[in-house]
């Protein structure tokens, strides 16, 4: 670790201990604020009691009831200006504090990532951060130029957990292991007006391919109703020819994502491996991607037992095995057929549009290449069977 990198380290360490100061000094404020309003809120309260039982009982015989109920308007509107000047107070330092608890989220997730998921000296930018439920969802972009990534992760409001794996931001990953697989649900936990659709997958697993079958159908349904990713697990078991056609894909789908779904179609046809075949059908730009390649190669070194390609969301959803669907940072169960996966990727809508009633397959599709499909035609696949090490 060369000395800049320990100066920006260092520098990171005391702005998030800060951050974490002055968050715990907005606290104690809000919290004397309050007391504070309870406090004159209840002097208020007596000095209308006593004005009604004293005052006004002494000068009832001597005045008018008009004006007396004018005078006992007036201490009632001085108690609730004086109410609602604290509470505006309250109000304004409570958002102070929320301000302060988002920034020191930012600050813990932007160092765990360069930290533990990222290798050192690749850019990382936290370009938003909004509250949804209990947690923060921060957009970010890792790497530079055409090989940024952009991507959504999650953190706890407290700054602790990042789900949905989940990693503890408190410990190092490092020394804990490999990241467990995160429990697969039945549906998306979190709801949103955009889901937020990433499939991982080997380029040369059968059952990656199968899941591809059923996912595009679905996709090219919901149109631009949700964000769909095309990612891959970080290792590979089918040789050099996988990790090969995994940056492929990656660049393919960073460089000109409108002919992603069509090459893919052309690509499954052949186990023999059609890429530049199928780049010359579907009219992709071949200078655009070798340069993409090329540039991929350089920033990830990607080899068959770390892809780094999508590094980050690996670790994060603790992804092992090829198909992966991953809706909304939910760790998704579903059937292969493009039915039963319109349905899984709906359950991440905060409200389902008609284009979820779509008439899809509910027919599994088959397993692999299609030339592999024919040859085994009329054997059984198991529907969760995958590609992985475990």
């Amino acid at each position: 670790m060369d000395e800049e990198q320990k100066i920006a380290e260092a520098k990171i360490e005391a702005k998030l201990e800060e951050a974490k100061v002055e968050a715990k000094l907005e606290e104690a404020v809000v919290e004397a604020k309050l007391e504070e309003a309870k406090i004159e809120a209840k002097l208020a309260e007596a000095k209308i009691e006593a004005k009604n039982g004293s005052v006004f009982a002494k000068r009832f015989t001597h005045c008018k009831s008009r004006l007396c109920k004018i005078e006992t308007r007036t201490w009632v509107a001085a108690a609730i200006l004086i109410l609602i000047a604290v509470s505006y107070g309250y109000v304004f330092l409570t958002k102070k504090s929320a301000e302060k608890e988002k920034e020191t989220v930012k600050i813990t997730v932007e160092k765990f990532i360069k930290d533990n998921l990222i290798q050192p000296g690749t850019e990382l930018v936290i370009k938003d951060i909004t509250k949804e439920g209990a947690l923060y969802k921060l957009a970010i972009t890792v790497g530079s130029g055409e090989n940024a990534q952009d991507a959504p992760v999650y953190a706890t409001a407290d700054g602790k957990l990042f789900p949905s794996a989940p990693l503890d931001m408190t410990k190092d990953p490092k020394a804990e292991g490999k990241t467990a697989q995160a429990p697969e649900k039945a549906e998306a936990e979190n709801k949103t007006d955009v889901p937020t659709v990433d499939l991982f997958v080997m380029s040369y697993c059968p059952y990656g391919l199968q899941m591809e079958r059923g996912v595009l159908p679905a996709v090219e349904a919901l149109g631009n109703k949700i964000k769909f990713n095309l990612k891959f697990v970080d290792y590979t078991l089918h040789g050099p020819k996988e990790l090969t056609e995994n940056v492929n894909q990656y660049c393919i789908s960073k460089t000109q994502p409108a002919k992603l779904d069509a090459y893919l179609k052309c690509f499954w046809k052949d186990s023999k491996g059609a890429a530049a075949a199928c780049m010359k059908t579907v009219g992709i730009n071949v200078a655009t991607v070798t340069t993409c390649v090329a540039a991929t190669n350089k920033q990830f070194s990607p080899t068959e037992k770390a892809v780094g390609l999508d590094a980050v969301e690996n670790k994060q959803f603790g992804v092992q095995g090829s198909p992966t669907l991953v809706i909304n940072g939910t760790t998704v169960a579903s059937g292969r057929d493009s039915a039963s996966v319109l349905k899984a990727i709906c359950s991440g809508f905060t409200t389902a549009p008609k284009e979820c009633q779509a008439a899809l397959s509910a027919t599994p599709p088959g397993a692999g290449f299609d030339d592999e499909i024919a040859k085994s035609a009329g054997s059984a696949t198991a529907p969760a069977a995958s590609c992985a090490t475990n």
